[in-house]
């Protein structure tokens, strides 16, 4: 399930590199989004083209499924010196959307809360360590939590969803579905209709 639902997402976004004239900063968020589905959180720190083959320099940080003992002995292992921050391109995320664009992807993503059965306001205390643990800020969750109170159906919310905005939530909604390690049926809807408006975007 979950190839079949990020596959056709890489495909989509690759189209969208094709037609952007800033892919650089483009395809560093891409990269350390594609890690995102696999539980890395990683940071492009350069990227270059050499011959026909795109070079990438990544800075990783704890996988989700390594334990804070482990992570720190893999580092005390490879040695290895704080990096110190490079100054990176302005790249689009949560932190340089609209009020407009952060309100959608609130949405969104309480679309998929609901529709995974969960009951956001009797479960957040809960969820939100794993929430946080797959990037989503303080200020998100509360914006989901508000969004959640008032139910709106995601074939609403996808009319004039803009293709970045709409490759983010599917992004953060893959992990929300994923969360029990099981997809539903609505789940399974709801992605669907997500990438669904993501491919007819980024076909246009």
């Amino acid at each position: 399930m979950l190839i079949q639902l990020v596959r056709p997402l890489v495909r989509t976004q690759i189209q969208m590199l094709t037609r952007s004239p800033s892919a650089n900063a483009r395809l560093v968020s891409m990269v350390s989004q594609w890690l995102g589905y696999l539980g890395v959180q990683a940071e492009v720190t350069h990227l270059n083209t050499q011959g026909n083959r795109i070079q990438v320099a990544l800075k990783v940080g704890k996988p989700e499924q390594c334990t804070e003992d482990e992570w720190r002995q893999i580092l005390e292992n490879l040695n290895q010196q704080s990096a110190q921050e490079d100054s990176q391109p302005q790249i689009f995320g949560y932190g340089t959307m609209t009020d407009v664009q952060k309100n959608k992807v609130h949405r969104l993503l309480a679309c998929v809360l609901r529709a995974s059965g969960a009951d956001f306001s009797q479960t957040k205390q809960e969820l939100s360590p794993q929430l946080k643990a797959m990037g989503i800020s303080a200020s998100m969750l509360s914006g989901i939590e508000s969004a959640a109170k008032v139910e709106m159906p995601m074939n609403l919310l996808i009319e004039d969803l803009e293709p970045e905005v709409a490759s983010y939530a599917l992004s953060k909604a893959i992990h929300i579905a994923l969360l029990d390690r099981h997809i539903t049926e609505a789940e399974d809807d709801a992605l669907s209709t997500l990438l669904g408006a993501l491919k007819q975007k980024t076909q246009l």
